[in-house]
Formats: C-alpha cells, structure tokens, sequence
C-alpha cells in the first residue's frame, strides 16, 4: 500500500538550453512531447537557459527557440550568459556580477521579464555565489531527481535508464516518508532536471515521463492524479518553495556522483 503522504506532482526543469541542432532539433522534440503525450498533455518545465552559449541561446535561432517556450507557457530560468557553460564558483565576485547583468538584459529582451530562478551550473554554488544571486533578485534551484543525461558524448544513449530512475526513486523515498519536502497545494513537488539540448533525451522523452511515474509507483510512492505541473505561473511559484536555503549546507544531488559511476548516463 502506498504510505499515508501526500502524493507526488514533478516539476519538471531542463538545463543547457536551447540547442539549435538540425532537425529533429532536440528543443523543439522536447517541446511537442510536453504539448502532446499520453500521460498528460500540456505540461509545463522551467528551461534554464544559456542566453549567450555561441551554439544556442546566443544565436538567432536559439532566441527565437526561447521566445516560444515563452509563448507556450513555460518559464525561462537563468543558467548562464557567458559563451560557454562556466561554473560560477570559479569566476571572481566581478565577473559573475557583471555575467548575471547580462543575463538579466538578456531575459529582459526575450520576455521583458527578469528572471527570478537560477540554477548553478555543474550544480556548484557556495555563499558567495548565493549572495550575488539574490542580488540581482534570483534563487537558486536544485533537483530532487537527474536523468544524469547532460552529457552530450556520441554514440548517444542510456540503456540503463530504467534501473536508473528506480535508483534515484529508491533516493528519494526515505526523504519523502520522513516529510523532508514541503506540502504545496496538497501535494509535494518533486524538482526533476534533465537536458533539452541532448538528442537521446529529445527522442525518449515520452519514455522518461512514463518512468518517473512508473519508478515512483515502483517504489510505493503516491502519485497525483495529475502527475506533473500544467500552468507555467505554477510551477514557478512552486519551485519559489524549493529554492536554496543560504543558511543550510550546502545541497548535494542525490546520488549523482556515485550514480554517475555505475550507471550509463
């Protein structure tokens, strides 16, 4: 029987975006596979987005690829604004104020909207880097569950994707039962991160909505009925509730290194 919580909804974030592949462009897959499948139609993410990476977000293509996540009703995060994926730990208190200044005048002039998540990239942050955050008016999101699928190293693929997800089901699960994750509208989100710009995850990303599900009911876990957000004004507020606290240790992904090293990603 499943334990006496509240049951799960996933928020549902992407990192790295967008790509500007040829077709099938990864982002755009992505994007139709929300709209349309067989669980729930019309699901809404948070696309952290690099609004200067030379093969994406700094691109015509790649602005025109935000714009209409915007216009589908999705939420913009900010993940960098520098040429390439730069770890914000690394830069000095200068570079990264002067980084998310960009980064601001670039959301402003996609969506005429600041930006009010961030997520590290490489997952790395420190007190420093929380205090420059908010002072450009921006929290810092982690992840409850990774898809570990931000690798882009060809041959593309995860063949043990499903053992995968049950793993970090099975991580997640004491932490629910322990009430670790708050309530939120009678349910407890539970932040997911995977990748738009990798191809693999593109193509299989009807899949992977069915193995979050399927895992978490694996593993004994209540699920809502509706199983993932659907309003983008939602799930911003939502992940609002999830953000870093400044004054907790520092959080580590779940299982992602020792993961990394035993599964395919």
């Amino acid at each position: 029987m499943p334990p006496d919580t509240p049951p799960l909804r996933f928020l549902l974030t992407f990192d790295d975006g967008p790509s500007i592949r040829s077709e099938p462009n990864p982002t755009t897959q992505v994007l139709h596979t929300l709209a349309s499948n067989s669980l729930q139609p019309g699901i809404k993410a948070i696309f952290f987005v690099q609004t200067r990476a030379a093969n994406g977000g700094g691109t015509p293509e790649g602005r025109a690829l935000m714009r209409r996540e915007l216009a589908l009703g999705h939420v913009l995060g900010f993940h960098t604004a520098t040429p390439g994926h730069s770890n914000h730990v690394g830069m000095s208190s200068e570079q990264l104020r002067d980084s998310l200044q960009l980064g601001l005048a670039d959301h402003a002039e996609i969506s005429g909207l600041a930006p009010r998540l961030v997520r590290p990239p490489m997952w790395a942050y420190d007190a420093r880097t929380l205090d420059l955050y908010a002072e450009a008016g921006m929290q810092a999101l982690m992840t409850d569950v990774t898809a570990n699928d931000g690798k882009l190293i060809w041959p593309y693929g995860s063949p043990r994707r499903k053992q995968h997800m049950g793993y970090q089901m099975a991580l997640l699960k004491p932490r629910v039962l322990a009430g670790e994750l708050p309530v939120v509208g009678g349910v407890i989100p539970v932040v997911v991160t995977f990748h738009d710009p990798n191809p693999f995850t593109a193509e299989h990303m009807a899949e992977y909505l069915r193995l979050l599900v399927s895992s978490a009911r694996d593993q004994g876990l209540r699920i809502s009925d509706q199983p993932f957000y659907g309003r983008g004004d939602d799930i911003e507020a939502v992940a609002l509730t999830r953000t870093v606290n400044a004054d907790a240790p520092i959080q580590r992904i779940p299982g992602f290194w020792h993961s990394l090293l035993r599964m395919t990603p």
